[in-house]
């Protein structure tokens, strides 16, 4: 392989599985309302939280970690001035303690924050704006939930980077093949990807325990496991789902995301654990697995882009699907008709923001990958010209990426107004 996209593949890779405590969304509210205290350098007297429709719609109903089971997006951004942590990131609510709440709980129903929805191009945009006396810092985030594009105090720009992406998919993963990405899995050296893969093996093993051992939301891993019992494609589905009622609920433990989601990180992880465990396949083989899972999810995700009306949980199990296949030694072949299957099956779930109800679309997304696996490793694929369905992998994951970014453009709108209604 070329070493330049070699070095790509692996840059990729630590750009994108990193931790984070809670739902991103709201978590980059945190972050920004506290980027912005930090910027102002008092506590201040109100802010006015600005945020585009798609990060309302995910902020909106969830769960903030370390909040005592509040919800929203002024809860978020509250507990970002009055104790978040802005040098830890998508962690920035980690340190969070007892005295903080109490804040949190005198200013949640005054006029301190004020929330506005953006008229923007861009589906991932905050605006953060706090205010002290006569002083004032702005905070912007856009098209990521940590990419900080700029910094205003007092009417001086101490930082500006307004080049948000144009279309809102992301140019920088262009070099994403599903034959590149499986070339790179089977001769990236382990050593270079270890920790990454390691750290996310570890952190969403631990979350689906917590889920499955205690009530979260409305329970739909440990339902699966209580009324299907815990065969191999019941597990895959329900140790993701479990961790995700965790996630959804407010646990404080944090997950590995991918494509700057938490439910896309337990959705292309944990299925493939476990059934690499099932088939007591080597460490290597894993790894490799989870390789190919992390990035045809980030391959997918890149042609919808950040936020959308389609359900990322798609494109997540999609990779999952075919790092499975590649567990049962399925060709080229076999793994490109696993992710056609999956999306000839599942590409109309629709994202009506982040809730308790992610978890169950979760496993529907495995269950629909975990079919599409069985039906490549008997060569059986949907035929191109069926709906989306095109003539080879990379134009079917095109077509894909036409129906969420365009197509849904004005479903994405009729969720928020149904959302806000």
């Amino acid at each position: 392989m070329n070493k330049e996209i070699y070095s790509k593949y692996v840059d990729l890779l630590r750009k994108e599985l990193i931790p984070a405590l809670g739902c991103t969304e709201p978590i980059a509210i945190a972050y920004c309302s506290a980027m912005a205290t930090k910027v102002l350098k008092q506590f201040p007297d109100r802010i006015t939280v600005s945020c585009s429709g798609n990060v309302i719609k995910n902020a909106k109903s969830v769960i903030v970690p370390n909040s005592d089971n509040q919800k929203g997006i002024a809860v978020a951004a509250i507990l970002g001035v009055v104790g978040g942590n802005s040098d830890k990131k998508l962690e920035v609510l980690s340190d969070i303690n007892e005295t903080h709440l109490e804040k949190l709980n005198k200013l949640i129903n005054s006029e301190f924050c004020e929330i506005e929805i953006l008229q923007c191009k861009e589906e991932l945009k905050i605006v953060v704006k706090a205010y002290k006396n006569d002083e004032y810092a702005i905070v912007e985030i856009v098209d990521e939930h940590t990419n900080i594009v700029y910094i205003e105090k007092n009417g001086n720009v101490e930082y500006n980077n307004r080049t948000s992406n144009k279309n809102g998919t992301d140019n920088k993963s262009g070099f994403l093949s599903i034959k590149g990405i499986l070339d790179f899995a089977d001769n990236v050296e382990i050593s270079e990807i270890s920790n990454i893969i390691e750290n996310q093996i570890n952190c969403n093993t631990k979350i689906s325990i917590e889920g499955l051992k205690n009530q979260y939301g409305t329970c739909v891993g440990r339902t699966l496991m209580e009324s299907c019992g815990d065969r191999i494609f019941v597990r895959a589905k329900a140790k993701a789902a479990a961790a995700a009622d965790a996630r959804m609920s407010g646990c404080d433990m944090p997950v590995v995301v991918n494509s700057g989601s938490g439910n896309q990180g337990l959705t292309v992880s944990l299925p493939v654990i476990e059934y690499a465990r099932e088939l007591e396949v080597s460490m290597d083989k894993m790894y490799r697995a989870l390789v190919i899972s992390n990035l045809i999810s980030i391959h997918i995700k890149s042609k919808i882009g950040k936020l959308s009306a389609y359900c990322g949980a798609v494109s997540a199990a999609c990779g999952s699907g075919a790092a499975i296949t590649y567990l049962h030694n399925g060709s080229f072949k076999n793994i490109c008709n696993t992710i056609i299957n999956t999306l000839g099956n599942t590409s109309g779930i629709v994202c009506d923001g982040a809730k308790a109800s992610c978890a169950a679309k979760v496993s529907s997304s495995i269950d629909a990958a975990l079919m599409g696996h069985s039906m490549s490793m008997k060569d059986r694929v949907f035929d191109a010209g069926d709906g989306i369905i095109k003539n080879n992998i990379e134009d079917t994951i095109n077509s894909v990426g036409r129906l969420a970014h365009i197509g849904m453009k004005e479903t994405d709108v009729e969720i928020l107004k149904i959302m806000l209604s």
